[in-house]
């Protein structure tokens, strides 16, 4: 955009000598000043607004352009060109501050956005005591880089505790919602001795939120999610799913989808449906790989509007490690959905460290 109103002017002296007679192209160069107003600094767009006025009369001047321009421009409306590109130079001008200002403003935007979703989503660690936890975040709105999906994992001495959510609806109402849950969560995770507690405990946590607004806006604000539990002595993992699309585990059998035995209530759905949290146990040895993602991986669609096929497409790269197994993941998705996520994303891969590694 930069070398726009160069390619301009060059376009300008290239159509000049081959055009007819009748034909003043060099009038085009009234418009330089806006072409400029893309890239550049009001300042700058001023000064090509001087340049455009001089060239205007150089081009005027030259053998190759006299015998049309000076006809047309000094004899008849001279005056109205050099005051009409004065008059778009003063616009252009105008534009640049104002998008000047724009740009700042949205930098400014991204930049509270980001340590917003640094406080809220805050980086995993990779080693938390035999796992290593990787995390992916994707957000649809690319001014914000921040939505309603949430992860989180905490080591405690039950074991290391996982979460992945979907809040339902976007914006600053699902951030407000997943700041509740994910707080609620971090205080659960220590102190509550098994992972339906942990569901207990957060689902009170929203329900107390909700008394607390006006109307039914929180009552609205209902949250699908899995809770894993890795401990670090028993080669199992223990999982909660409210509603959630169902983890996979990679591991020496292949990939498995670990679809609840008895799916508990959403989040903030326990005052409704009950609150009664089943957990399933699932082997999980050394070695092994676990992938817990929002629906914003299973939804994204290609051109035909086919869902993306997550099992079948992640079976190839099983043997990844869990930070590379994500990075694939993340360009697949853009591959397959030619760049358009519609939806936000976030993803946890957890892999169990083989025991002879564990103290490297």
């Amino acid at each position: 955009m930069r070398w726009l109103p160069a390619i301009y002017v060059a376009a300008v002296l290239v159509l000049e000598p081959v055009t007819p007679v009748q034909w003043p192209v060099s009038f085009l160069l009234i418009a330089l000043p806006v072409v400029a107003a893309f890239a550049h600094t009001p300042a700058v767009v001023a000064g090509i607004t001087i340049f455009a006025v001089t060239f205007e009369g150089v081009l005027a001047g030259t053998p190759c352009c006299a015998g049309r321009s000076v006809g047309y421009l000094w004899e008849r409306h001279y005056v109205a060109v050099y005051v009409s590109t004065a008059l778009v130079g003063a616009l252009g001008t105008i534009l640049a501050a104002h998008r000047t200002r724009r740009e700042r403003t949205l930098a400014t935007v991204r930049s509270v956005a980001e340590t917003a979703q640094r406080v809220l989503l805050r980086p995993v660690p990779h080693r938390l005591g035999p796992v290593i936890v990787e995390s992916l975040y994707l957000s649809a709105a690319a001014e914000a880089r921040i939505g309603g999906d949430l992860f989180e994992a905490v080591p405690t001495s039950h074991g290391v505790r996982l979460l992945i959510g979907d809040v339902r609806g976007k914006g600053l109402f699902a951030v407000e919602t997943a700041a509740t849950m994910l707080g609620a969560f971090r205080e659960a995770a220590h102190e509550e001795p098994d992972l339906a507690g942990v569901a207990r405990r957060i689902e009170r946590s929203m329900n107390r939120r909700a008394a607390q607004l006006p109307g039914s806006d929180m009552e609205e604000r209902f949250v699908t999610a899995v809770f894993a539990e890795i401990p670090d002595r028993e080669p199992v993992v223990r999982i909660v799913n409210c509603g959630h699309p169902p983890p996979l585990l990679i591991g020496r059998d292949g990939v498995t989808e670990l679809d609840p035995t008895d799916p508990a209530p959403l989040i903030n759905l326990g005052g409704l449906l009950g609150d009664e949290y089943h957990i399933d146990v699932e082997s999980f040895h050394p070695g092994d790989q676990l992938l817990l993602y929002t629906d914003g991986v299973t939804e994204t669609r290609d051109r035909t509007g086919a869902f993306y096929p997550l099992t079948e497409r992640i079976r190839s790269w099983a043997a990844l490690p869990p930070r590379e197994l994500l990075d694939h993941l993340h360009q697949d998705l853009l591959a397959y959905s030619d760049a358009r996520l519609d939806d936000d994303t976030a993803a946890l891969a957890a892999y169990r460290l083989p025991e002879e590694t564990r103290d490297c």
